[in-house]
């Protein structure tokens, strides 16, 4: 078990994870961003999530990877 912080930013600044979250492993981590990544891109918001980037960091603050809310949104019409 691990725990994992899933903070978010964009050019404006960033959304820091204080709580965090306990997973099995790098796989389940990398479900629990993904699913962070779809919640925040569903809720009512005229927010543009395009520029907007997950970095998933463990407890000692190391940068495990990143993930792109474009990766979910795709390019603008």
């Amino acid at each position: 078990m691990a725990q994992v912080y899933f903070h978010c930013s964009h050019k404006q600044g960033v959304l820091i994870d204080q709580c965090g979250t306990t997973v099995a492993d790098l796989v389940e981590a990398r479900e629990q961003a993904a699913n962070v990544v779809q919640s925040l891109i569903a809720s009512p918001s005229l927010e543009d999530w395009r520029g907007w980037i997950l970095h998933v960091s463990d407890d000692a603050g190391e940068e495990i990877f990143v993930l792109p809310f474009a990766s979910f949104i795709g390019k603008p019409n």
